[in-house]
């Protein structure tokens, strides 16, 4: 099933749980783009969520879902928002939301969490979920440490659920890839980060912008707590105090308050710049929607070329150039095929 039939939206994608960004204007402004807006309940509590919800179903009428990290101290509550809510689907991520899922799906919510790896792919299917979404390393905020390429078909051919595809994902090119990998839909959100409707500072939206390929990176190893953002003063410092064998209270007091400090005061020293490897194929500010369109008609384009090329045929697709010779391995293959033994 095509992600889109599941969620009962124009386009099979997911606006990504963006902690401090997503809030339920933001998440309403992707429903009506045309993908699933997601309210990030990363940081809130429970009346603060319930807020966020309410404002985003006083801006749509298309589903609205939300996302909610495990970790958070006010989990419990948030689960009961969501479900006293109403909202159509909720994913998590930072832990096994089991103990919730008798309630959602009594709600009629539809469950999605978020994965690194096929063995929590595995665990999680045992509930009654409706599908996982495979994070790639490359994605921005909290990551993993498998790629998309490697860790798509991995979680596909571990579970017997819908997968969706995250992390690297910013053009039709890449949702074809993820396609192809056996994904039904994809996530996204480094490329919403320059969105029109992006709520962040537009210090934040410029660095996206002006963003290479090699100018993000990975802090927080040392504590078992990785975190992709854009390389900057306070990314820099941080990599150099993990080499010195801090403490956790060390690490967490440099960047306490740093996301806040990026998103809305665009502190290009102390902010926390969260962003995915993809930021480098970010080149302007754009409605969601050009963003969303022009992603699934690059990607209708590039499913209609590979289609045209397996027409051709494995011969034409896979073997040798005009003019070139086959491999001595492979006439004296075609000899014997020919001699029929």
């Amino acid at each position: 099933m095509k992600l889109n039939e599941l969620l009962g939206t124009e386009f099979p994608i997911i606006q990504g749980g963006m902690a401090n960004v997503a809030t339920g204007a933001f998440a309403a402004a992707m429903s009506n783009a045309g993908a699933l807006g997601l309210v990030a309940a990363g940081g809130m509590d429970a009346p603060a969520l319930r807020r966020q919800i309410r404002q985003a179903r006083a801006l749509t009428t298309r589903p609205v879902g939300v996302n909610l990290m495990l970790m958070n101290p006010h989990v419990d509550e948030l689960a009961r928002v969501a479900v006293e809510e109403g909202v159509s689907v909720v994913t998590t991520g930072a832990g096994n939301p089991g103990k919730y899922m008798d309630a959602w799906k009594e709600a009629g919510i539809k469950v999605f969490p978020v994965v690194a790896a096929p063995v929590l792919a595995r665990r999680l299917a045992r509930y009654s979920i409706d599908g996982v979404i495979a994070e790639g390393t490359e994605s921005g905020g909290h990551v993993g440490e498998t790629t998309t390429m490697a860790l798509v078909p991995q979680v596909v051919d571990a579970v017997d659920v819908p997968v969706i595809a995250a992390g690297g994902i910013a053009d039709g090119r890449q949702m074809a890839a993820a396609l192809a990998l056996g994904a039904c839909g994809v996530q996204v959100g480094t490329c919403l980060l320059a969105s029109e409707e992006c709520p962040v500072h537009d210090n934040y939206k410029q660095l996206v912008i002006k963003a290479g390929s090699n100018d993000t990176v990975v802090t927080g190893r040392s504590s078992g707590a990785p975190v992709r953002v854009l390389k900057n003063k306070m990314a820099r410092e941080y990599l150099a105090l993990e080499q010195a064998n801090p403490s956790r209270d060390e690490l967490e007091a440099m960047t306490l308050g740093s996301l806040r400090r990026a998103v809305a005061d665009g502190d290009l020293d102390s902010g926390s710049f969260m962003a995915g490897q993809v930021a480098a194929m970010v080149h302007g500010v754009r409605p969601a929607r050009e963003i969303f369109q022009q992603m699934v008609d690059e990607c209708c384009r590039v499913c209609a070329s590979l289609g045209q090329l397996a027409g051709a045929g494995v011969a034409a697709a896979c073997g040798p150039a005009a003019g070139v010779a086959p491999a001595a391995g492979a006439a004296a293959a075609a000899h014997v095929d020919e001699e029929g033994e």
